[in-house]
């Protein structure tokens, strides 16, 4: 069961719309058939993934792509409209999307795998030895703000150069606009309607599934800023597998072929080490959802009173 509802960049707008959406998934949930719900009258439990620096108490402190929401009690917020019966977990959307596909998803089975994420900017998240890595505050896995250009262009949280900058689905539209202001990427420029500054991440994936060669260029030296990043976090988590989500994993081979080649070359002693696989996701878009669910899941009453139960017997 799924709905989609357009983002809102506003604190108390945002909470009212998780809460209309969770009433909306409720009553669906109550008109299907028991087999399909699962439901046996518990405690209606909610797992919110949401981008942003999200602390322990399900505060978002910190969001560059959702500025409107900084500094919303999104848990709180959220467990006030739905009511006393309701248990809400919150968490950062890359963690969430992790866990997912670690669980349920590409990653399962592996115990250090680094998740991520390209969206408008990029999240992620990473399990090392076998648990999820969340730093002392909660705030591990902000990937995206790694600088890998300190003169690089301006980034939504402040500082210039992040690799989200580069490596994202925005990024790839800022490269592919800057190719099309300079006379290159005609057919980009066409699926984007004739305007460079209406080009978009997406106009060049759809050119580059056509075989075209000024897309695919493009596209390549997307890869390399990519597989930059992805060698930078190898070099310091070894890890056993990269997990790509996000949109532009529809790209294909057009993008895993010259990401893998590049990663090499970013990569300390590549010769020396075991095979690090980098693969897209699994669970597409829904790894997120799915992580979410996972995580509220193990944090609900239920499941610490039958921990409890289990310790006591």
């Amino acid at each position: 069961m799924e709905e989609r509802r357009e983002t809102v960049n506003h604190g108390e707008s945002l909470l009212d719309e998780l809460s209309d959406l969770c009433e909306h998934l409720v009553a669906a949930l109550e008109t299907a058939p028991p087999a399909e719900t699962g439901s046996n009258g518990s405690t209606l439990t909610v797992g919110v993934g949401i981008p942003g620096i999200v602390d322990l108490d399900g505060l978002l402190r910190f969001a560059p792509n959702l500025l409107g929401a900084n500094g919303s009690q999104v848990r709180h917020g959220l467990q006030g409209r739905l009511g006393p019966a309701a248990f809400v977990h919150v968490d950062n959307d890359g963690t969430c999307a992790a866990v997912g596909e670690c669980r349920a998803g590409a990653g399962r089975g592996r115990s250090d795998v680094i998740f991520v994420n390209l969206g408008t900017g990029i999240g992620g998240g990473i399990l090392s030895g076998g648990r999820l890595l969340r730093g002392a505050s909660n705030f591990a896995a902000e990937i995206g703000h790694v600088v890998v250009d300190p003169q690089g262009p301006p980034c939504g949280c402040g500082r210039r150069g992040c690799w989200e900058r580069y490596a994202s689905g925005s990024g790839l539209g800022r490269m592919a606009r800057d190719a099309a202001l300079a006379g290159r990427a005609a057919r980009v420029r066409a699926l984007a309607g004739g305007d460079p500054d209406d080009v978009r991440g997406e106009h060049v994936v759809l050119a580059a599934a056509e075989g075209d060669p000024e897309a695919v260029a493009v596209l390549e030296e997307f890869a390399w800023w990519l597989a930059l990043g992805l060698g930078n976090l190898a070099n310091v988590l070894d890890p056993q597998m990269i997990v790509i989500g996000g949109g532009l994993v529809a790209a294909g081979d057009a993008l895993f072929e010259p990401v893998r080649a590049a990663f090499g070359h970013h990569l300390l002693a590549p010769k020396v080490r075991p095979v690090i696989e980098i693969v897209p996701a699994a669970l597409g878009e829904r790894s997120g959802a799915v992580g979410a669910a996972l995580l509220a899941a193990e944090r609900s009453p239920q499941a610490q009173r039958r921990a409890s139960d289990l310790a006591g017997g």
